[in-house]
C-alpha cells in the first residue's frame, strides 16, 4: 500500500526532482503490505500515517489482524483508523514485546475504560514467538535488525503451496544468520532499500538487492525509498546490480529485481 521512507514522497517543502515528479510511480506514501488469502482472510502489514488513506484507496472493507514490524511512527501513526474495522470484535495486533509495549503506551487511550463508544480502536495485543495462523495463512516472525534495534519481517504463506512463500522486510539493516536460513528461496522478497549511500540503519540499494540474490529470491522488490532517486533511475540501477552481479550466468535467470511502487500488486 505504500513505498515511502518516513517522510513520505513527496516531502514537505521539497522541490527535488523527484519529489516534483509527474510520474505516479514517484508518489511513495509510507511503507505498508496489505494482504489478502484464497479463502478471503485480510491482514495488513503495518499502519503508518496515510494508513486510512491507503485503506480506502485499496477498498479495505476488513481486517482480520495487524502485523506490526516495529513501532516507528511511520509504521503505526495511522493504527488509530481500524476503529471502523474493529467496533464489532477487538482486533488482534502481532508484533514482538517492545513493539507492543510502545503502542500500550502510545495508545494509551485504546486500553482505558474512561471511553465507550466507537471513538478508539478496540485493540487485543498479541506477542509473537512463533508462527500466527489467519485462516489458511500463515505468517511466520522473521527477527532482523534496525540499526540496534530488535525489529520484525514476516514471511507469508498461504493454504495451498507451503513451498511457494512471500517475505516483507522492511527497514532492515542486517539479516541474523536463523533468519537466513528460514527465507531462502522465496517467491517474493519485498525488502527495504533506502537509497544508493550507505544508511546505519537501513540497506542501501546495494545491500538490499544482495540479500534478495544471498537467498536466491525469484522476485526482489524494494520498498521503503527516499526521494534520493525515482523510480526510472531505481530500476536502472537493479538492472546494473544484475548485470555486475552476472546473476544470469549464476543459475538466476528468472530473477526479477525492481522498485516497489504504491499499489503494486502480486499474486503468490
Amino acid at each position: 500500500m505504500g513505498s515511502g521512507t518516513s517522510h513520505g514522497i513527496p516531502v514537505i517543502g521539497c522541490s527535488c526532482p523527484v519529489c516534483t515528479s509527474p510520474d505516479p510511480k514517484d508518489k511513495r506514501m509510507r511503507a505498508s503490505l496489505y494482504i489478502e488469502g484464497d479463502d478471503g482472510e485480510r491482514v495488513v502489514i503495518d499502519t503508518g500515517p496515510e494508513f486510512r488513506l491507503q485503506a480506502l484507496r485499496a477498498g479495505i472493507s476488513s481486517l482480520d489482524a495487524v502485523f506490526l514490524t516495529h513501532a516507528h511512527a511511520d509504521h503505526t501513526h495511522g493504527l488509530d483508523d481500524i476503529r471502523s474495522l474493529s467496533y464489532k470484535q477487538e482486533m488482534p495486533v502481532y508484533g514482538n514485546e517492545k513493539t507492543l509495549a510502545e503502542i500500550k503506551e502510545r495508545f494509551s487511550y485504546a486500553f482505558q475504560n474512561t471511553q465507550q463508544g466507537g471513538g478508539k480502536p478496540r485493540i487485543r495485543l498479541s506477542p509473537v514467538s512463533g508462527p500466527v495462523q489467519i485462516g489458511g495463512l500463515t505468517l511466520t516472525p522473521v527477527p532482523v535488525k534496525h540499526g540496534i534495534l530488535d525489529i520484525l519481517g514476516w514471511k507469508i504463506t498461504g493454504a495451498v503451496n507451503k513451498n511457494s512463500f512471500a517475505v516483507y522486510l522492511t527497514d532492515t539493516s542486517f539479516i541474523p544468520s536463523p533468519s537466513l536460513a528460514l527465507i531462502q528461496s522465496p517467491e517474493f522478497l519485498i525488502v527495504g532499500g533506502l537509497r544508493a549511500r550507505p544508511h546505519e540503519t537501513h540497506f542501501s540499494f546495494e545491500q538490499a538487492l544482495s540479500a534478495g540474490a544471498d537467498i536466491h529470491a525469484r522476485h526482489v522488490y524494494l520498498t521503503h525509498i527516499c526521494h534520493s532517486h525515482s523510480h526510472r533511475e531505481i530500476t536502472a540501477i537493479c538492472q546494473r546490480f544484475q548485470k555486475m552481479r552476472n546473476l544470469r550466468n549464476l543459475g538466476f535467470q528468472n530473477t526479477v529485481m525492481e522498485p516497489g511502487y504504491d499499489q503494486m500488486e502480486l499474486v503468490l
